[in-house]
C-alpha cells in the first residue's frame, strides 16, 4: 500500500526530471535563437533553473532522492535555425505545462499553489513563444494521446525529452 504522499513524490520527480530538460533544451534554443527572442530565452531559461533547484528541495523535502539530470536529451525535431528554436521553446513550455498539470492533480496546500503557478507560467511562455494559447494547459496534448491510445496515462510526448 502507497502512503499518501508517494503520488506527490513521483509528481514532483516528474517536475524536475522536465525542468532537467527544459534548462537543457533552452540551451540549444539559445544557440539557435535570433538576437530578437535571446533575453525571453535567457529569461526562460533562468526560470527553469530556478524551478529546477526549488523542485528539488522540495523532493528531498518529502524524503527523497532528487532526480538527476540526464547527460544529453533527444530533440523532439531539429533545431537548425531562428523558426526551429523558438518551436522547440513553447514545445518545452507545453511539456512542462503538462507535468505540472499532474502535480497540481497529486498535491495540496502549498505545493498544489506552487504546481498552478508554475502552470500558468508555463502556458504563458508557450503562447509568447507560438503565439496562440490552448484552453486547458498542459491537457490538450494529453487528451489527444489518450483518446488515440485508449489509456488514462499521459503520454510518452508528455514527458520530458529522453536521454
Amino acid at each position: 500500500m502507497s502512503k499518501p504522499k508517494d503520488g506527490e513524490l513521483r509528481a514532483l520527480q516528474a517536475a524536475l526530471a522536465a525542468e532537467h530538460a527544459a534548462v537543457y533544451g533552452y540551451g540549444v534554443v539559445g544557440g539557435r535563437i535570433d538576437e530578437q527572442g535571446r533575453a525571453r530565452a535567457r529569461a526562460a531559461y533562468d526560470a527553469h533553473r530556478a524551478r529546477r533547484d526549488a523542485l528539488a528541495r522540495d523532493v528531498r523535502d518529502l524524503g527523497g532522492e532528487p532526480v538527476a539530470a540526464a547527460g544529453g536529451y533527444a530533440l523532439p525535431f531539429p533545431v537548425t535555425d531562428p523558426a526551429s528554436a523558438v518551436r522547440l521553446a513553447a514545445e518545452l513550455e507545453e511539456r512542462v505545462a503538462g507535468v505540472y498539470s499532474d502535480l497540481v492533480r497529486a498535491s495540496g496546500g502549498r505545493m498544489r499553489g506552487t504546481a498552478a503557478g508554475a502552470l500558468r507560467e508555463a502556458a504563458v511562455r508557450a503562447v509568447g513563444w507560438r503565439g496562440g494559447s490552448v484552453a486547458f494547459p498542459g491537457l490538450a496534448e494529453r487528451a489527444a494521446a489518450d483518446r488515440g491510445s485508449g489509456t488514462a496515462g499521459p503520454p510518452a510526448s508528455a514527458a520530458a525529452p529522453t536521454a
